[in-house]
């Protein structure tokens, strides 16, 4: 089940069109190569959620002006360029189905046009005009970018805190979510009670999607997830499945999760799958989830009833349920 609402995607097609010709745009440069790269994964699709929050959120608020294409597109780029480095720094080979643009170009390209995404979002988000979309947009990618270390840091320790671990998805993914929730609030003018609401709203949600992505890598399909099951295990990375696996398994359990986060070893996938699944680690994961879902949802209470609202509401609730 895709994460983006059916609903959602229908009622916003027409502005989602309008942004991608905004990224189409705003991609173009003098410089083959970055064209070159910078459509190929832009190309690729995704489920462009970070955008459609903007959107949702600045109609639900009332907000019908241009401003909003034009952010929309830069929380796209924001996202696009942190994926290209990601993929360098976790030596990724397969994305959204297609191999990674450092699998194909190499990583100097990769990193140098993620950084030329970065400035073209800079450029974007300048040409607004707005010193609170600055403020929020800066803070963000600096938060993000806490948030890439603290993870790197966090590597291969299978001693993690549940509490360091959510700590990461807060900084390097929620973050984002929350701001793009945020911007819809900045451009209509929002009172500040309702963009912080706006802003608690794409927390949890931001929450709950990176939630299910780390239980995904011990459920899903390659085919179906568009990268290598078990890749957060290659690179020996201490999720909540893991985690709490570790908590709830036997002694023999939990040296064997311990030695495969330390040394990565996805040939143990297999076992690692059924300790995770017969401990109900995944349950328990998809349960936290669930409770960020919820959590959204309330956000949602300041707003006026509206079909946006609804969409917002249904796209949280679909955010839980996916399987991809």
């Amino acid at each position: 089940m895709d994460a983006v609402a059916p609903n959602a995607a229908i009622l916003m097609a027409p502005d989602m069109r309008e942004v991608d010709g905004v990224i189409q745009r705003r991609l173009a440069s003098d410089v083959a190569m970055i064209n070159q790269i910078a459509n190929y994964i832009i190309s690729a699709g995704g489920k462009r959620i970070r955008p459609m929050l903007v959107l949702l959120f600045s109609s639900a608020l009332g907000y019908v002006g241009r401003e909003r294409f034009e952010l929309a597109a830069t929380v796209e780029f924001i996202h696009t360029a942190t994926l290209l480095h990601d993929d360098v720094v976790d030596e990724s080979a397969l994305r959204r189905g297609r191999s990674t643009a450092n699998a194909l170009f190499g990583n100097a390209a990769s990193v140098l046009v993620g950084d030329f995404v970065y400035s073209r979002a800079f450029q974007m988000m300048v040409s607004v005009n707005r010193l609170r979309v600055l403020e929020v947009l800066a803070d963000a990618t600096n938060v993000i970018a806490e948030g890439e270390v603290l993870q790197l840091m966090n590597m291969h320790d299978p001693d993690l805190s549940v509490d360091d671990y959510l700590r990461v998805i807060r900084f390097k993914t929620a973050k984002l979510f929350e701001a793009s929730a945020r911007l819809g609030a900045v451009l209509a003018d929002a009172r500040p009670e309702v963009e912080e609401s706006c802003a608690a709203y794409g927390r949890a949600l931001g929450t709950a999607y990176q939630l299910i992505d780390d239980l995904l890598d011990y459920e899903g399909a390659t085919s179906e997830l568009g990268k290598n099951v078990g890749d957060d295990l290659r690179e020996g990375k201490p999720t909540l499945p893991l985690l709490l696996a570790m908590e709830r398994g036997t002694r023999a359990e939990r040296e064997l999760i311990r030695h495969v986060i330390e040394h990565g070893e996805v040939a143990r996938l297999p076992e690692i799958v059924a300790i995770v699944r017969h401990t109900g680690a995944i349950a328990a994961t998809r349960e936290a989830a669930r409770a960020e879902a919820i959590k959204a949802g309330q956000a949602l209470g300041v707003m006026a009833p509206s079909q946006f609202r609804e969409a917002l509401l249904e796209l949280s609730i679909r955010s839980v349920e996916r399987s991809s």
